[in-house]
């Protein structure tokens, strides 16, 4: 099964190229188009109602201003659509969100925050997913840490048990950066001791 990636405009590939490298990432083949609901009418109707036969199994749609992509694609077509609204310069994006999300019963289209490419993605890859395991595998291993990410580890009062934890996070995921920052003294006295929150900023997501 395939994804396709499609877009009103060239001006929409800086936010959805982040979808087709997620999908890539997670080893999905992607189709790649730009299709305009208002320029090319007739190429939009074609794909649409192609995508089933071509072996698509979701489409992830982005647009701005007037954003009729994903709207006018799903009424012509079974495979789960994924909306993208492009922020823009007039209206911040709102315009955007609110063309894709308003979309009459019957005809769903599942709407991303402003941008939101990456969930999209995400998003068309779970459907997927839902018949292949080892695609389901990939997606279980999103937003863990990896060797190149930095780990913060906010703990209570317990230095034993935050270093313990210290190790088992880079025995676990490989990760060469963690710190530790005990903070009891706040957490503790709302949550009480021992008390842990693990974050980290990474360069692959």
């Amino acid at each position: 099964m395939k994804i396709a990636v499609i877009m009103g405009s060239t001006s929409d590939l800086d936010i959805m190229s982040q979808a087709i490298t997620v999908l890539e990432d997670l080893g999905v083949e992607v189709v790649k188009k730009v299709i305009s609901a208002h320029r090319t009418p007739d190429l939009m109707c074609e794909f649409a109602k192609s995508a089933k036969a071509n072996g698509i199994g979701a489409i992830i749609a982005g647009a701005g201003g007037a954003a009729h992509v994903a709207g006018v694609v799903a009424g012509m077509t079974t495979v789960p659509v994924i909306g993208v609204p492009i922020q823009t310069k007039a209206l911040g994006g709102m315009d955007s969100l609110l063309s894709i999300v308003q979309m009459p019963a019957g005809i769903p289209v599942a709407t991303m925050a402003i941008n939101g490419a990456k969930n999209a993605a995400v998003l068309a890859a779970q459907i997927l997913a839902v018949s292949d395991d080892a695609l389901a595998a990939k997606l279980g291993q999103l937003g863990l840490p990896g060797e190149n990410d930095t780990v913060f580890i906010c703990h209570g009062d317990c230095q034993a048990d935050a270093d313990y934890l210290a190790a088992r996070v880079k025995e676990k995921y490989g990760v060469k950066d963690v710190f530790i920052y005990y903070v009891g003294a706040v957490i503790g006295s709302h949550a009480g001791p021992g008390v842990v929150a693990l974050f980290f900023l990474g360069d692959k997501r």
